[in-house]
């Protein structure tokens, strides 16, 4: 409690007075961002300083693995769907951007079980992305199994975003660009999916 109460008075004498004017702005106008971006709840990858984004710049929804699910009208309660609509029908995002990471705990759930404290909602949830599993070559192991899977993850959740038909209605109108990230937290390196592979942002 300590440390959340002296990062507040940091930013009260730091950052506030540094960025008053641009949270005034946006209290008054409200929000409208260009980018909105789907990552990890992992604790070590914070979209905003990854992306070196201000306040107000970045629409962001985390949950374990960064997943999307697909597009499901059960009466269920869906916060990522909830934000995705939010984002694309009322804030009318230019882009959608998927953030996987490396070392991503619910990926490791995928490869080798929950834990048994972690089995009545996180165990549930990564069976969303049981699709990425297929896509691993047969006799890969270890940490290359790991990372080819947070790779295949990003790239399942792009396409269920495309079984939103408000999506993909606004992606084949050129109005939404979705794009997907990986981000090495020891290497501090950002990959782009570009088309079927991950390679270094330059």
């Amino acid at each position: 409690m300590n440390r959340l109460i002296e990062g507040y008075r940091q930013f009260r004498e730091t950052a506030w007075p540094a960025e008053r004017q641009r949270f005034e702005t946006l209290s008054r106008d409200g929000q409208s961002p260009e980018t909105m971006v789907i990552a990890c709840s992992d604790s070590r990858v914070a979209p905003e300083q990854v992306f070196g984004a201000a306040p107000g710049e970045l629409f962001v929804v985390r949950n374990v693995a960064g997943l999307v699910p697909p597009y499901e009208l059960d009466g269920g309660h869906h916060g990522t769907s909830a934000a995705l609509e939010f984002a694309v029908r009322v804030l009318k995002v230019k882009r959608i951007a998927v953030l996987g990471h490396a070392q991503c705990g619910g990926v490791r759930v995928m490869l080798e079980g929950a834990p048994r404290e972690a089995r009545d909602f996180v165990e549930p949830w990564m069976q969303l992305a049981a699709p990425a599993l297929m896509a691993l070559p047969g006799g890969i192991s270890g940490d290359a199994a790991l990372h080819r899977c947070e790779e295949e993850v990003v790239k399942l959740s792009i396409a269920n975003l495309l079984t939103f038909p408000w999506i993909e209605e606004a992606v084949a109108a050129g109005r939404l660009e979705l794009i997907g990230f990986r981000f090495g937290i020891q290497s501090g390196v950002l990959t782009r999916l570009e088309g079927d592979r991950f390679v270094p942002v330059g």
